[in-house]
C-alpha cells in the first residue's frame, strides 16, 4: 500500500479542486493501491469532503481524513504565538500542517509521500515509493535542479545557514516516518529559529531545510518540475510530476502544460454546471470592471489634458496606443533623475494634467506619499497594454473561481 499526504486550507471553499486534480491524476497514473492521507481545519467543506470520498471510492482507494485543530491543537498554537501575523500573510497554512504528519499516521506505516495541491501526478507514483531512503529523513529534489533561476529564494540560504546545493523544495517529499517520528522537537526549534529570524515566506520549507538540508536525499528533477522551468525550456509534457507554482497554471489550452491539467480536473467531481457558471460569472466580472473603468477615465480626463511616463522599453508602444500628439508631455524613465523630473512635471500641472504610468513594477507610493491621487494625478497605463506588448492576460483568477 502506498501512502500519500495532501493538506487542506480552503477558506473560499474553491481550493479544494486542486487537491482533488492532483489526486485524480495520482490515480489515473498508477495501478498500485493507495491510501490518501488528507490534512486539513475547519475551512474543509462537507461537501468538498464527499467530492473526496467519491473521488477516491471511484478508483477502488482509500482515503483517511484528521483534522489538525482538533489533533495538534497546542502545537498549532505554539506555531501562531511565535508568528502572531500568519493569517495577514498571504501563506497557504497548509503548508504547515506536513509537520504533524509523523505523529499522524500509524507507527506501523514506515514512510510516506507529501505532495502540494498545485502538483500533477503524470507518472506512476510507485516510481517514488520505491526510492530506497537508507538513514536520510527523506528525499527532495533540489531547487538547482528545479529551476536555478527561480526568483524566490529562501533567505536561509542568502544568509548563510543552508547550503545552496543542499537546499531542497518541500512541495514533493518522500518521508522516513521511522526516523521522522524521533525528531519532532527538532522541528519545534526549526520552528521557532524561523520566527526568531522572521522568515515566514516559505515557512515550512525553511523550517525542514533548517532541520535536514544535510539529511535529504537529492531526487532527480522528474519528481518535482517545475512547470515554469519546462515552459522556458520549450520541454514536451513528460512522465514526471508537475509543480504549478503561482500563476503558472492559466486557462489558455494552446498551452500543453495548463491543458494536462484541465484534462484532469475536467474528470473531477468539481467540474461541473456549477463551476462553469462560476467562471461565467468571474468574466462578466472583468467585463463589468471594464466598462466601468472606461467610464471613469472618462470622466477623468474632462477637463484635463495627458502627460506620459514610460521605460524606454515602452516608449513606442505607449505613443502607439495612446495615440501621442507631439504637443504632449513624454516622459522617458530611464533612471532615478526621471522620476524626480516626473514627480517635478506632475507638481508643476496638478490638477490640469493626468499622467498615464506605464512601467512594470513602477513604485506608485512614491507618487502617494507626494500628495498625488492614483485616478486624478495619474494611472496604471500598464493596465492598457495588450498582449501584442508582452501583457498577457492573468487567468488563474478565474481557474480559481471555478
Amino acid at each position: 500500500m502506498i501512502h500519500v499526504c495532501f493538506s487542506i486550507f480552503d477558506e473560499a471553499g474553491t481550493f479544494s479542486k486542486f487537491t482533488g486534480t492532483a489526486m485524480l491524476s495520482l490515480f489515473d497514473n498508477t495501478n498500485s493501491g493507495i491510501t490518501v492521507h488528507v490534512f486539513h481545519d475547519k475551512t474543509l467543506t462537507q461537501e468538498n469532503r464527499n467530492k473526496f470520498s467519491y473521488l477516491v471510492g471511484r478508483y477502488n482507494q482509500a482515503v483517511k481524513f484528521y483534522n489538525v485543530e482538533e489533533l495538534f491543537a497546542d502545537r498549532l498554537a505554539e506555531i501562531k504565538n511565535l508568528f502572531p501575523n500568519l493569517d495577514k500573510i498571504p501563506f497557504n497554512k497548509a503548508a504547515l500542517y506536513k509537520f504533524f504528519i509523523p505523529q499522524a499516521l500509524p507507527d506501523d506505516i514506515g514512510k510516506a509521500i507529501y505532495l502540494e495541491s498545485n502538483v500533477i501526478v503524470n507518472m506512476d507514483i510507485s516510481n517514488l515509493w520505491h526510492v530506497e531512503l537508507g538513514d536520510k529523513m527523506l528525499a527532495a529534489v533540489g531547487v538547482n535542479s528545479i529551476d536555478p533561476d527561480f526568483p524566490l529564494q529562501d533567505k536561509i540560504v542568502a544568509d548563510g545557514f543552508v547550503k545552496k546545493e543542499n537546499y531542497f523544495n518541500a512541495g514533493v517529499l518522500l518521508m522516513n516516518l521511522k526516523l521522522l517520528r524521533g525528531e519532532e522537537e527538532k522541528i519545534s526549534e526549526g520552528i521557532k529559529f524561523a520566527a526568531e529570524h522572521n522568515y515566514i515566506n516559505f515557512l515550512d520549507q525553511t523550517v525542514l531545510n533548517y532541520c535536514f538540508s544535510t539529511q535529504a536525499l537529492n531526487l532527480p528533477v522528474q519528481f518535482n518540475q517545475f512547470v515554469r522551468a519546462a515552459r522556458l525550456k520549450k520541454e514536451s509534457v513528460a512522465d514526471k510530476i508537475y509543480y504549478y507554482t503561482i500563476y503558472s497554471l492559466q486557462i489558455n489550452m494552446s498551452d500543453s502544460f495548463n491543458k494536462i491539467w484541465m484534462e484532469y480536473f475536467a474528470k473531477t467531481p468539481w467540474f461541473n454546471a456549477e463551476s462553469i457558471g462560476r467562471l461565467y460569472d468571474a468574466f462578466r466580472q472583468i467585463y463589468n470592471r471594464q466598462k466601468k473603468s472606461m467610464a471613469n477615465l472618462s470622466a477623468i480626463l474632462n477637463g484635463k489634458a495627458r502627460g506620459f511616463c514610460a521605460t524606454p522599453a515602452y516608449i513606442n508602444d505607449t505613443k502607439k496606443i495612446f495615440h501621442v500628439r507631439e504637443d504632449e508631455e513624454v516622459i522617458a524613465l530611464e533612471n532615478q533623475a526621471a522620476l524626480k523630473n516626473l514627480l517635478d512635471a506632475m507638481k508643476k500641472s496638478q490638477g490640469k494634467k493626468i499622467f498615464f504610468i506605464v512601467a512594470q513594477n513602477f513604485p506608485f507610493n512614491v507618487l502617494t506619499k507626494s500628495g498625488f491621487v492614483p485616478g486624478r494625478d495619474f494611472v496604471n497605463g500598464m493596465e492598457f497594454l495588450t498582449e501584442e506588448q508582452g501583457i498577457t492576460m492573468n487567468s488563474y483568477p478565474l481557474l480559481t473561481a471555478m
